[in-house]
């Protein structure tokens, strides 16, 4: 009895060391990188064999067991997981169980048009593609937001994404986050601005972000343009005519153009476009509500980044000949 009581120590000795062993041992993987993909509800088997589906090389049984046999086989989450060369039974489990999903990332530039954004995703790594073959008015249906168009309605940043995802919700959260940030800028907006609504302040925000060449003039590019609007001048800005001619322009900006009308054109209609041009980021959004004080309704680019303003025509005129013509 004491033999037997022995040899069943010993071989629990040796079955908890071999365990030891193999929880942390590295998996034989199929291939330099494998895709994990966890649905809602796979239950902890379920989560076993597909490991090995995927290509981890392995007994789903043993996998089974040792979720099972760990107390945490309830606490692993669905998602999407990369598995690499290093992974080892417990640091399997200790990736699933937080949740640690394989990440991708996108980046939304400020300035960027609609068209450009729409591009960067459909080049994005590991994003499913469901509103590529949507216009921009349904896509905006399917983002709750029937009423407004595209242009300029999601916020410039970085946005992190499992693998699989969609998409869609990359547009959903970007176009919370320029809520979120408009609704915040226009809170701030100026007593006297001109600006009626939130819409308007967005408008030229994207105005802004598209002539600023040195960060520090967004201020005082944002009060031009509100001096001109409470004075009933023109806007005149080259960027609304280029967004207004579309694929027409060809990367020079004509005479002809300039009297081309269209919603956009600056030169031939007064106040604002009916629409922003782009997406302005932060800087943007708060110089366009909360301006510079100055009486300028002009400036000219001086050549290295930054803007030359003048508030009448005349110092304009002087301006230009010295910057734009070296005279």
């Amino acid at each position: 009895m004491r033999r037997l009581i022995r040899l069943i120590v010993v071989l629990v000795v040796v079955l908890a060391g071999w365990a030891f062993v193999w929880v942390n041992q590295d998996l034989d993987l199929t291939a330099p990188s494998l895709d994990l993909s966890i649905e809602p509800g796979t239950s902890p088997r379920g989560v076993a064999q597909e490991a090995v589906n995927s290509g981890v090389q392995t007994s789903p049984v043993l996998l089974y067991w040792w979720f099972r046999l760990s107390g945490q086989a309830r606490q692993i989450k669905a998602g999407n997981y990369e598995l690499e060369p290093g992974t080892t039974p417990r640091s399997l489990l200790a990736k699933l169980t937080r949740g640690e999903e394989a990440l991708r990332s996108v980046t939304l530039v400020e300035g960027w048009t609609f068209k450009q954004v729409r591009a960067a995703l459909a080049k994005s790594e590991h994003l499913a593609q469901d509103t590529q073959a949507l216009d921009a008015n349904l896509i905006m249906q399917k983002l709750g937001q029937p009423q407004h168009p595209p242009e300029g309605r999601f916020y410039p940043d970085t946005y992190t994404y499992a693998k699989g995802s969609s998409d869609l919700k990359i547009l959903q959260r970007a176009m919370r986050a320029m809520d979120h940030h408009l609704q915040a800028a226009w809170e701030q907006r100026a007593p006297n601005s001109p600006l009626k609504t939130p819409d308007d302040l967005l408008t030229l925000a994207s105005i802004v972000e598209k002539e600023t060449g040195r960060a520090s003039d967004r201020p005082m590019i944002a009060s031009v343009f509100t001096n001109r609007l409470r004075l009933g001048m023109l806007l005149q800005t080259d960027p609304t005519v280029i967004y207004g001619l579309g694929d027409r322009f060809d990367g020079n900006l004509r005479r002809r153009d300039l009297l081309a009308d269209t919603p956009w054109n600056t030169y031939t209609r007064a106040g604002l476009p009916p629409t922003p041009i782009a997406m302005p980021g932060k800087e943007a959004l708060l110089a366009a509500a909360q301006p510079a004080a100055s009486r300028a309704l002009y400036f000219v680019a001086r050549g290295d980044g930054s803007s030359q303003f003048s508030d009448n025509l005349d110092a304009h005129n002087r301006a230009v000949n010295k910057y734009q013509r070296g005279q």
